[in-house]
């Protein structure tokens, strides 16, 4: 095996990054900026996938896919959104090489090929759906257009770390049409909603709901609804993003429908996502310095079974009662492995399974077919027990929802200790540079204000909490009056 992590409090990103490789999720391309899944980390992404694709039907929406490539013409309708977005666009040019006549073996871009309309390659979906949905809608029969994709977008970011920001990553986008505003908006609020059951519920990550300032909005949104979550290491995370877009998009699209009085009306419109940095905010939530910690239901294998024997004999009379093991599991829906691999020693296998976060191991030697007992080994708390086969079956079963809610309540723990209010700026400053977290403290609504904090201190407002007092005071920075405390914090 490898040496082991760098530790989270030696170094917090040399660690992450570490971890990300040496657990299997992914690696750096030949492709600057870019990543290759592998199927370790692929694995935990389709079942997060999975849980997110159910939970979408379930609220009545549809798949669909649309192109990789939006004409430049397009993407400028909406001017907000093609502003936004505009440094970060990869931009087609030419459709064709050719060999390069003073360079043998090389080949170089066909100048008689250029493209009469250059191409951005998608960044974000609007501008193409929306062009679509104008020949889908001509009155309220039509709507609501609840879609949803499944995609890779490309951002051209300078400075890229693995699942955290990359400039190509895997999302999925919803794009949703309605008449009215208020079904819009219900729209946005629901899939916030949906996004923050599946992070607490399924991914043990304990988030806060609320909206973003005007100018952290979404380029394009009248409203951007946010979960926003906290690391081990005391800065924020934005997990996910629904967007009420208003008539902005309709309105640049001419997207117009008949309303049930027969007049023209521009369509109200929504999109959310969330991405593959749902990842780095896996890692990051519950993972140690032995490596992954995964919670079981993200984690590929729930339980892994290690054999320990030292003849063919004996993994004989092993492998026939762990196949009764993995049967009964696997009737219970717990997905297990059993490691019998010969060409790694128990130690070595012990200690990969850790790394990979494994939520439970059970180790069986010939002793324990003896005694009728096998060790369980939790990777959430690195401890360790021996019980009985008879009641093996339900102690695993019972292990995997108290690893869940552990691990859900730790996290709830850590952050809920690291909101810290202040109502001085010298506060403010002393709690962000030694304890971290979110800091909840009012401000003016300026985003003059917004900014300069942000410019001395590096910390953003993560969001207006939507459960938020309506506590009056005044702005920790220039002493005018606020309406209400939001939550600042440095942030990736």
């Amino acid at each position: 095996m490898s040496k082991k992590l760098t530790s989270r409090a030696e170094d917090y990103s040399k660690w992450y990054n570490e971890l990300v490789v040496k657990a299997d999720l992914a690696e750096n391309s030949a492709v600057r900026g870019c990543m290759v899944i592998k199927p370790y980390g692929y694995a935990i992404w389709e079942k997060m996938q999975a849980e997110l694709d159910k939970k979408f039907k379930e609220t009545g929406h549809q798949n669909a896919y649309f192109p990789l490539f939006v004409p430049k013409s397009l993407f400028e309708a909406e001017e907000k959104n093609a502003e936004g977005f505009a440094k970060e666009c990869a931009v087609v040019t030419h459709y064709r090489l050719q060999n390069d006549p003073d360079k043998p073996g090389k080949l170089r871009v066909d100048p008689n090929a250029k493209l009469e309309e250059e191409l951005v390659v998608r960044p974000t979906s609007e501008a193409i759906i929306w062009n679509t949905y104008r020949n889908w809608i001509q009155s309220y029969r039509d709507l609501p257009i609840l879609v949803n994709q499944w995609a890779n977008v490309v951002r051209w970011e300078m400075r890229t770390r693995l699942f955290l920001r990359t400039a190509e990553f895997l999302w999925q986008e919803g794009h949703t049409a309605h008449a009215t505003k208020a079904e819009a908006i219900a729209e946005a609020e629901q899939m916030n909603n949906v996004y923050a059951n599946f992070v607490e519920n399924f991914m043990a990550i304990p988030v806060i709901q609320g909206l973003k300032t005007e100018s952290e909005r979404f380029a394009g949104a009248e409203e951007t609804y946010c979960i926003e979550a906290l690391m081990q290491d005391g800065k924020a995370l934005q997990a996910g993003t629904s967007h009420f877009l208003g008539q902005n998009f309709a309105k640049a699209f001419d997207v117009k429908f008949a309303n049930k009085e027969g007049k023209q009306d521009y369509v109200w419109a929504t999109s959310w996502g969330v991405s593959t940095r749902l990842m780095g905010a896996l890692i990051m939530t519950h993972s140690d310095d032995n490596g992954l910690v995964l919670p079981p239901n993200l984690a590929p294998n729930q339980v892994v079974i290690v054999p320990i024997y030292k003849s063919e004999e004996q993994l004989t009379a092993i492998t026939e009662v762990v196949n009764s093991i993995v049967n009964n599991l696997r009737a219970k829906n717990i997905s297990v492995k059993f490691d019998n691999r010969d060409t790694l020693r128990p130690g070595a296998k012990f200690a990969q399974h850790e790394l990979q976060g494994v939520p439970l191991r059970i180790a069986i030697g010939a002793r324990d077919l003896e005694n009728g007992t096998v060790e369980l080994a939790r990777r959430d708390t690195l401890t360790k027990e021996v019980v009985t086969l008879d009641g093996l079956i339900d102690k695993v079963q019972g292990l995997m929802t108290e690893i869940q809610e552990s691990l859900f309540n730790k996290a709830l723990d850590f952050r809920n200790t690291h909101i810290t209010k202040v109502d001085s700026f010298e506060e403010f400053k002393t709690v962000l540079e030694t304890k971290t977290g979110f800091i909840s403290a009012h401000w003016d609504g300026t985003a003059e204000t917004e900014n300069k904090i942000k410019e001395l201190t590096k910390a953003t407002i993560r969001c207006i909490p939507l459960e938020n007092d309506s506590e009056s005071g005044v702005c920790v920075y220039t002493g005018a009056p606020s309406k209400g405390r939001v939550l600042f914090a440095k942030a990736y």
